[in-house]
């Protein structure tokens, strides 16, 4: 089984489309564009909770081209926002990588342990339960053992992050970094070839985002950012379990969203797309 892990950011939407435009080939009896890009027999994304709306209509976009190219689609519900806002402070979360600096101004942030609990794991859950029909307890079978294909949306300058999976049933493929396309790569494919303008994709709430993504919130997306605040709140007022003398934040900067100035959100990230800059949504 080759399966898509589908993030509806920039790498794994033009990996879809792409496998779409393998399946258009395929049915009329052509060669295939993207020979290293498999027909994927299912692509998966996890919703994960508060994501800015451009993944909302990222996702619905690759929803629509697969089913029109007969690719099964699926998504899964991943609250990773709702039980970080219901649990933490109460009891064991999921590690996210906050920035963190302690009394003594010791700068340091936390392991990152989200993407594998509410993405991996969960994909690992449905392919193993209800496509492979697995029952409580039973072993994995031999001819499971490393025998589908988990293809990850990584590109070429992040080759580095390029790893084997820990899960017995998966192989890890990269099929970006093998082809060498850079996210700037991806960007141009998807629009001069789909018309659909793309960014990246993250939890609102991911440590990770420049600066200026929360400005951008803030003045085009004020419910998501209003969220966000609340996330904001909770590590100021909440001391995670087990508990750290260290203070948490969301912001690279280490402040409080409300108190990052212009001059902290001057920190886009973009790359060039027919001579112009094009922020990358991160």
């Amino acid at each position: 089984m080759k399966i898509l892990s589908f993030g509806a950011g920039m790498q794994s939407t033009a990996l879809a489309l792409m496998s779409c435009e393998n399946a258009f080939a395929k049915t009329d009896g052509k060669e295939l564009p993207y020979p290293l890009v498999p027909i994927y027999d299912i692509v998966i994304f996890c919703d994960l909770g508060l994501e800015p709306v451009w993944v909302r209509k990222q996702a619905d976009f690759v929803r629509r081209a697969c089913e029109t190219a007969g690719i099964q689609y699926k998504e899964l519900d991943a609250p990773l926002y709702q039980d970080l806002m219901r649990d933490f402070g109460k009891k064991r979360v999921v590690s996210i990588p906050w920035w963190t600096i302690d009394e003594k101004g010791h700068k340091s942030k936390f392991p990152r342990n989200c993407t594998l609990d509410y993405k991996v794991q969960v994909i690992s859950k449905y392919v193993r339960w209800e496509l492979l029909g697995y029952r409580k307890h039973q072993r994995l079978r031999d001819e499971d053992k490393k025998a589908h294909e988990m293809h990850l949306g990584f590109s070429f300058e992040e080759k580095k992050r390029c790893k084997e999976s820990p899960n017995p049933m998966f192989v890890n493929k990269f099929p970006l970094v093998d082809m060498k396309l850079e996210r700037k790569d991806n960007y141009a494919y998807i629009k001069d070839v789909w018309g659909l303008d793309t960014k990246a994709s993250a939890c609102c709430f991911c440590p990770f985002h420049r600066n200026y993504f929360f400005e951008h919130l803030k003045h085009n997306e004020p419910s998501t950012y209003g969220k966000l605040l609340a996330v904001d709140t909770l590590l100021e007022e909440n001391s995670p379990k087990p508990p750290t003398e260290s203070k948490l934040y969301i912001s690279r900067s280490r402040k409080r969203l409300p108190e990052l100035t212009a001059e902290d959100c001057n920190d886009a990230e973009c790359f060039l797309y027919r001579g112009n800059p094009v922020w990358n949504g991160f």
